[in-house]
């Protein structure tokens, strides 16, 4: 075996190990990657652009009458219109989160994960390990009686639409119907290990927080103007917010292998295309709208897990 060869299949095993270190620790042991998704499906060179509504102006905020439709994007898994209706519908009464659409979200960041290419995408089956363990908890709790914990303690906020309310109401009586419940839920029949690493559903969920928060960041500085007249690269974006994100939580190895995988991060026309937009200007518009959403789930779920001490559960 040639020494390229010998190189490229070292850079291989070390991408498959690096994989399987944050499926074992979770994203605050080991490195997590840019989203996933976003298999591009022999899109022309020339893609058709969607019609975006009420998207013009890059200072308006989402309020109650919703976001700026945006219509799906031809040729690409990925699509930020369903992640934004999944964000959006996630906060529930006036405090709390829904833990089925903000599973969803993730699904979709998935997606967008497995778009920024194979050095990044190796480590989306991390997230998708730790969507499907609360899940699989939902799963078990429903067919207990135990876990069922009545009325949701939290009340409904009046502005919210009477489908968003339906779907509120549905699972209440579910351990897993949103962030609070679940960590009463656990809680209260001692699934929640401050001291030793567990596969409770409260772990699980500061292991996504964390990564969200990542991805927050890396948005809100690709929606950033350039700086004397340069944008600069999504790789150096990337590696600025795990820095100050998830590295923290990271050993030393997985930092400098993290180092290595951001360097082949896709280049910013990568990134219009994949929400099909023209330039900086609308891309930013898109941006600032996905980054708010994500930050009211993110506020929301941070409060709840700071509540009950939950930040640096092992």
């Amino acid at each position: 075996m040639g020494v390229k060869s010998k190189a490229a299949a070292a850079i291989i095993v070390l991408l498959l190990f690096l994989g399987s270190l944050w499926l074992q620790g979770g994203l605050d042991y080991h490195w997590d990657s840019c989203l996933k998704g976003y298999n591009q499906v022999n899109t022309p060179p020339s893609i058709p652009r969607p019609q975006l509504h009420h998207l013009s102006n890059s200072s308006e905020r989402v309020g109650a009458e919703g976001p700026g439709v945006v219509d799906e994007c031809p040729g690409q898994t990925f699509q930020v219109s369903l992640l934004m209706s999944h964000l959006l519908t996630a906060p529930a009464s006036t405090s709390d989160v829904l833990l089925q659409p903000y599973l969803s979200s993730w699904d979709e960041l998935v997606k967008f994960m497995e778009a920024l290419g194979p050095m990044v995408g190796l480590i989306s089956n991390e997230i998708e390990t730790k969507t499907n363990i609360i899940r699989q908890l939902a799963k078990q709790a429903d067919k207990s009686p135990e876990a069922e914990l009545g009325p949701d303690l939290h009340p409904v906020d009046p502005v919210r639409t009477e489908s968003e309310a339906k779907l509120e109401a549905l699972p209440n009586t579910s351990a897993y119907h949103s962030v609070r419940s679940m960590i009463r839920a656990e809680l209260s029949q001692g699934q929640v290990d401050f001291h030793r690493q567990t596969d409770s559903g409260c772990r699980t969920l500061l292991r996504l927080h964390r990564a969200l928060l990542w991805l927050k960041l890396f948005l809100e500085k690709l929606a950033e103007t350039p700086v004397a007249g340069r944008f600069r690269s999504p790789s150096e974006l990337c590696r600025e917010a795990y820095q100050s994100t998830l590295a923290q939580h990271h050993t030393w190895f997985v930092r400098r292998a993290a180092e290595l995988a951001f360097i082949a991060m896709p280049e910013r026309g990568f990134f219009y295309r994949l929400v099909c937009v023209q330039n900086q200007e609308e891309f930013a518009v898109m941006l600032n709208r996905v980054v708010q959403a994500i930050g009211e789930v993110y506020d929301r779920t941070q409060g709840a897990l700071e509540e009950n001490g939950m930040l640096d559960l092992p």
